[in-house]
């Protein structure tokens, strides 16, 4: 064995050592979770009894859905107010670019309890303007969820050449309606997909706004049950986790596979293979 594959097997050895240590890292609890999740403590064998109450227990059914709600609403929001104003702002205005992120990542540096201190009289009109609902958590939860949608869309639109491909479609006639749906959009799929999937985790994770606030989410609610029934509380907690990590999945196929079919396309044609010919009546188009 040369030196130099010496050297490669001695970092694969490393990788694969790395790699088992950190899955044993985060598996080991989870599958304690499940253990204790599924443990018969009055018999022999094991019981579903604590994952059934997820659906059953009228408490914990309404909180997965009022989370799931928000999260939903949450990243309509988002998107509804970051993806025009990021792509106006590179369009028109892109001295604004470096105050906007500042705005945005602003959030970071101030703890959660600050913040829902800070913002208690802005959920009194909201309570006013749309009742006492927990879905009025969206406006706080937009920002919460800001400096990492902002870093995830930030990303997504410095991979394209906005004013190229916006100057390109405004002299084909379309309107800033259409730039911003039909041609900006469409380039920056991944990046949404990052922000909503980051935006959702985040909101079914949330504890601090809804425990102050007393509204019953999902996070809220396994606080309480972990009280009475320890069991229930940690199905609840592992359906959670399981459920984040399924859309991290679901990111990684898509933006892998679309980063796959982009590299196809770019190939170059092989050696002596003229390109397809136009076809007739585009020429001088």
């Amino acid at each position: 064995m040369t030196p130099r594959q010496a050297a490669r097997a001695r970092l694969t050895t490393f990788r694969v050592v790395v790699l088992v240590l950190v899955g044993l890292f985060f598996l080991v609890p989870l599958l304690s979770m499940l253990d204790f999740s599924t443990r018969n403590f009055t018999g022999t064998g094991r019981t579903g009894a604590a994952w059934a109450l997820l659906v059953t227990d009228p408490l914990l059914r309404g909180s997965i859905i009022t989370s799931l709600v928000l999260a939903v609403l949450t990243v309509v929001l988002m998107l509804v107010l970051l993806v025009p104003t990021m792509i106006w702002v590179r369009l028109r205005v892109p001295w604004v670019a470096r105050p906007l992120e500042f705005f945005c990542l602003l959030p970071l540096t101030v703890p959660p309890l600050v913040l829902v201190v800070g913002l208690k009289n802005v959920v009194l009109w909201l309570n006013f303007l749309f009742g006492d609902t927990p879905y009025v958590l969206t406006f706080l939860y937009v920002v919460l969820v800001l400096p990492y949608a902002y870093r995830a869309l930030d990303a997504g639109l410095s991979a394209i050449d906005v004013p190229t491909l916006a100057e390109a479609a405004r002299s084909l006639g379309a309107g800033w309606a259409t730039v911003i749906t039909r041609v900006v959009v469409p380039n920056i799929r991944t990046a949404l997909l990052s922000a909503s999937f980051i935006s959702i985790a985040l909101v079914l994770g949330e504890f601090t706004f809804a425990s102050l606030l007393n509204y019953n989410t999902l996070q809220v609610v396994i606080n309480l049950q972990s009280k009475a029934n320890a069991q229930e509380s940690v199905a609840a907690s592992l359906a959670s986790i399981l459920f984040a990590a399924v859309l991290l999945i679901i990111l990684s196929v898509v933006s892998g596979g679309r980063r796959g079919r982009a590299v196809a396309s770019a190939a170059p044609l092989p050696t002596g293979t003229a390109p397809a010919a136009a076809p007739a009546g585009t020429a001088g188009s």
